[in-house]
């Protein structure tokens, strides 16, 4: 049965998130709010724990997973970016934005994309994520938390919590997070691609 931490939108507690750290550098998987909506992760080097989280999400290896950073300097270390792809994401980050980069070597061939060999990277704009990714100190594989067969995306921690309590270990309460996901843009060709509408506003990439 997975725990269930209460964690205060704007002033997280310290405490709680040690606990979670520890729990995501233990192997498991947790279920934490960001900008955008709730979010599938852990720990970047677990092979067990992301196999998890495809078997809730039911993914196959076409999927793009997203490495959930602490700032640029992190996103720079595992998706390769031009001047172009760097200076759009200095300009959107943090917000509800994934970006589809080449992945570097820092990034684990189970995380990246089999044919393609990318991997999405994000910076939330949430104090419960910062706080988080900050403690942990490494990012956070990531997924948003849509169900299959969920027309959208689960935003209530308590219903979260009822139907994943035996497959996920942590589910961290931090509020409604809304259900609407990130705006996805393919960064992998140069040019920007829109890949997902969501909640970051598109018109900002071609400005």
């Amino acid at each position: 049965m997975s725990q269930f931490f209460r964690i205060h939108p704007e002033n997280p507690q310290a405490r709680l998130l040690s606990r979670a750290v520890g729990i995501i550098r233990g192997g498991g998987v947790i279920v934490y709010p960001t900008d955008s909506c709730y979010a599938l992760g852990c720990h970047i080097g677990d092979k067990g724990a992301l196999d998890r989280i495809r078997s809730i999400r039911q993914f196959d290896s076409r999927h793009n997973f997203t490495l959930v950073c602490r700032d640029l300097s992190e996103v720079a270390a595992y998706g390769r970016l031009e001047n172009q792809a760097f200076r759009l994401i200095k300009a959107l980050t943090p917000g509800p934005y994934t970006f589809i980069l080449p992945a570097t070597r820092e990034v684990p061939r189970r995380v990246q994309h089999a044919r393609r060999k990318t991997i999405g990277v994000r910076v939330p704009e949430h104090k419960v994520t910062q706080s988080l990714l900050e403690m942990l100190g490494e990012p956070l594989v990531s997924c948003t938390l849509q169900l299959p067969g969920d027309e959208l995306p689960m935003t209530d921690a308590q219903e979260i919590r009822s139907r994943l309590e035996h497959h996920v270990d942590l589910v961290i309460d931090g509020g409604n997070c809304g259900p609407e996901a990130t705006t996805v843009v393919d960064l992998s060709d140069g040019a920007p691609e829109i890949l997902r509408h969501g909640k970051g506003e598109a018109g900002v990439l071609f400005a």
